[in-house]
């Protein structure tokens, strides 16, 4: 089975190299840390006298597949030796698993052993997805001088941001992840599947629950002790937070950087944030965005990802390619692959009002031209009840029920804003950041808000495209304008398509729902309303133009 993988790997319609070398796998090689525990990995070694170079791989999530084909066999049949270990606390490795709190001491720990070994090949770069791209973040916090590259898969760098950085816990994603990796090792085989089958429902219950830090507890057992210590936390500065925020490593790191992420992923704003910081400083860094969710990329993604990967991994590590490619490579929804000179392109920025119609609940309407703002002009208003909060409905998740999904029952709720324009006479392609600019006001100091754009086919059937989320602290009834960056993106609305724009109070359980009391979520029971109203002047802009794609500022590649 191990061959016929590797074999799938090297098909031509990847469009890889061939398979050049057989390999050797030595299992559970001791890695000592600082404190005398002891961490283990897989040494995969290629056979051939004259390796490609050396690449480091360290996760939670154990040493088998995917990752033992995707970062293990893979790269040994192309020339590398490939150290795939398992941090602290995780599939044998020793000390206790404490997520992100030991990446730096542990990696640096190992690629002092890494460079010390006979079969080192004199440099090294890292690679790997996910918590495996925070592992690297790490490391690059002090580069090693022997460190030449670096693939980053989806992988942040600020734990903080991806659980706190809106003002409300994210908490669908990460009590979900924490029940994952509290029952990973589950030795019943069958036990541990059921469960994770079901997890997507106990997770959902779990999040209804108040207060949080219980209601979590009940479903996580004597599993992820950390769970409640994220909730405790929101404060950025709290000290708390300070092994899991790395934004250093991008004021350091200076060797070649790829980062690959996704329109609907997760860690989306980190990954364009990387590249961005990257990029100021001159560093060597390039970005592919696909149409992709975190899960895409071991799937639908793997054969970009591969390719592009082996590629950096060739021309800045091993040296056997001197291949270049745009600084960055991007999806744009019925385009396809467009190569950019930078992020984010040059693109006018049009503005999408807010309009009344004869009953504005049921024929609102979003249109080009601003409407009356005068005194008398009257604003819609919609009641957040955090008994009966508005339901997520796909988006950046890292649950599988992320990515795009209709959402026409959405836009019927009671607790909804609904502005949809008239059918578009010409495609619109978007591509960058949208802007809502809301002119709110809310009964409710403790307040949050929503805001989508969704695609309204000619059946009326609407899908997401790009979301924006706040939690608000403001005076109960003051009116002010909130600037609402919505997730980065990639995508072109139809000719005979129209935009939709919904406005709500929250998105649960994606984010926690705001009690409207000012009480901690860890702990909080009581439950207050919220009424809002948006007022004319509220607006929405969209990246956007009309036009074939301009050469200068950027095309289809092909790719």
């Amino acid at each position: 089975m191990r061959a016929v993988r590797s074999r799938l790997l090297g098909l031509p319609p990847l469009r890889l190299p061939p398979l050049g070398t057989g390999h050797t796998v030595h299992r559970g090689v001791r890695v000592p840390m600082r404190d005398g525990v002891e961490l283990l990995a897989d040494h995969y070694a290629p056979d051939t006298e004259t390796p490609a170079g050396t690449l480091l791989v360290r996760g939670p999530y154990g040493r088998g597949a995917p990752f033992s084909t995707l970062f293990g066999s893979f790269y040994a049949a192309r020339g590398y030796h490939v150290l795939l270990q398992s941090v602290r606390g995780t599939f044998g490795s020793g000390g206790e698993f404490t997520p992100m709190v030991h990446e730096v001491a542990d990696g640096a720990d190992t690629a002092a052993w890494l460079c010390e070994q006979p079969w080192f090949t004199g440099s090294f770069a890292t690679i790997g997805l996910s918590y495996l791209g925070f592992t690297q973040w790490a490391l690059l916090t002090d580069p090693p001088p022997q460190c030449a590259a670096a693939v980053v898969l989806v992988g942040p760098h600020d734990f903080w941001a991806s659980s706190w950085g809106t003002g409300a816990f994210t908490l669908n994603d990460f009590l979900g992840w924490s029940h994952l990796m509290a029952h990973q090792e589950d030795p019943r085989r069958l036990r541990a599947l059921l469960r994770q089958l079901m997890s997507r429902r106990a997770v959902a219950r779990a999040a209804d629950g108040v207060p949080l830090g219980a209601a979590g507890r009940a479903l996580l057992g004597t599993g992820a002790r950390w769970y409640e210590s994220w909730l405790e936390h929101p404060d950025p500065d709290d000290p708390f937070w300070a092994p899991m925020r790395l934004t250093r490593a991008l004021d350091r790191m200076d060797r070649p950087v790829l980062l690959i992420g996704g329109w609907q992923d997760l860690f989306l704003d980190q990954t364009l944030q990387q590249y961005t910081r990257l990029r100021d400083r001159g560093v060597p860094v390039a970005m592919t965005i696909g149409p992709w969710t975190h899960g895409h990329i071991l799937t639908r993604a793997a054969p970009r990802v591969l390719r592009e990967s082996l590629a950096w991994l060739d021309t800045h590590l091993a040296g056997t390619r001197t291949a270049s490619r745009p600084p960055v490579r991007v999806h744009v929804r019925r385009r396809g692959w467009y190569d950019l000179p930078d992020w984010p392109p040059e693109l006018p920025a049009q503005s999408w009002y807010l309009r009344p119609g004869r009953h504005p609940r049921t024929e609102a309407c979003l249109g080009t031209t601003a409407p009356d703002t005068g005194a008398a002009a009257p604003g819609w208003s919609f009641t957040f009840d955090p008994a009966d909060p508005t339901p997520t409905v796909g988006g950046r998740l890292l649950s599988p029920a992320g990515g795009r999904r209709r959402d026409d029952r959405l836009a019927r709720r009671p607790d909804v804003l609904s502005f949809t324009s008239q059918p578009l006479p010409h495609a619109l392609r978007l591509l960058g950041v949208p802007v809502a600019e809301l002119v709110h006001s809310c009964d409710n100091p403790h307040h949050d808000l929503f805001v989508r754009i969704s695609e309204v086919d000619r059946r009326g059937r609407s899908v997401n495209v790009s979301d924006g989320f706040r939690r608000c602290h403001r005076e109960a009834g003051s009116i002010g304008t909130v600037r609402l960056e919505l997730d980065a993106v990639g995508h072109t609305f139809r000719a005979g398509h129209r935009i939709r724009v919904l406005i709500a109070g929250g998105s649960h359980p994606r984010f926690t729902r705001n009690l409207g009391t000012g009480e901690p979520p860890v702990s909080g029971r009581r439950m207050t309303p919220a009424t809002h109203t948006v007022h004319p002047g509220t607006r929405v802009l969209l990246p956007a133009d009309t036009e074939p794609p301009d050469p200068g500022s950027g095309f289809p590649s092909g790719h």
